[in-house]
Formats: C-alpha cells, sequence, structure tokens
C-alpha cells in the first residue's frame, strides 16, 4: 500500500539527446509496492521537447496540464488536458509543448523502461 503526494518525488532533469526543457518524476513504482509498472510525471516548460524515439515497451500517457503536441508514427497529434495515448513499442514519438505553460502528463511503462 502507498500514499504520497508528487510534491514529495525527487524531480530531475532529462539530459538526453534532443531533449530541452523536459523534468521527470518517478511517481508510483517497485519501491512503493507496483512490482513491474511505474507511473512517472513529465513536465515540459514552454517550448520544451523529448526527443524524438523509439523503444522496445509500450506506454500509456495523460496529459494532466497545458498544450502541446505529440509526434507519434508520422502523425501529429493535438494534446491538452484529458488527452490519453496508447504508444506501442517501437512506434516513434515525441512530445512537443506548444503552449505558455507546462505541459504535465503521466506516463506508464514497464518497470525496465523507467532509465
Amino acid at each position: 500500500m502507498f500514499v504520497g503526494h508528487v510534491r514529495e518525488k525527487e524531480e530531475a532533469t532529462v539530459n538526453l539527446p534532443g531533449a530541452a526543457r523536459v523534468t521527470k518524476q518517478s511517481l508510483i513504482g517497485p519501491a512503493e509496492g507496483w512490482a513491474g509498472w511505474v507511473m512517472r510525471q513529465f513536465t515540459l516548460a514552454p517550448g520544451g521537447f523529448t526527443p524524438r524515439h523509439q523503444h522496445p515497451w509500450p506506454h500509456i500517457n495523460y496529459v494532466v496540464a497545458g498544450a502541446g503536441q505529440l509526434y507519434l508514427e508520422d502523425q501529429e497529434y493535438q494534446l491538452e488536458p484529458g488527452t490519453i495515448a496508447y504508444i506501442p513499442g517501437g512506434a516513434e514519438h515525441q512530445f512537443l509543448n506548444t503552449g505558455t505553460k507546462a505541459l504535465v502528463f503521466l506516463c506508464i511503462v514497464p518497470e525496465e523502461g523507467d532509465k
């Protein structure tokens, strides 16, 4: 069992080639009792973006705040609070903040995807 608050979780800058103005917080995972999975929160400052990339594991996303764009396999999707997305393993994707406020989204991945 685990109950906590996002403000209690460490916020780390994402320092990957092709990323800018992105932070990540691992919210719930094996350390909190959820074996095999991790729920993270990403925050992209205005003008921020993740790298365009792909990996073998799938992930599920839920937009909490802000506005942005998801590039997914040669298509672009507009993001707003309440947008949900499933990104299969191997699919090329990228998140971009196109708004004036932080783009915040939850991302659930298998444990091996939380690096």
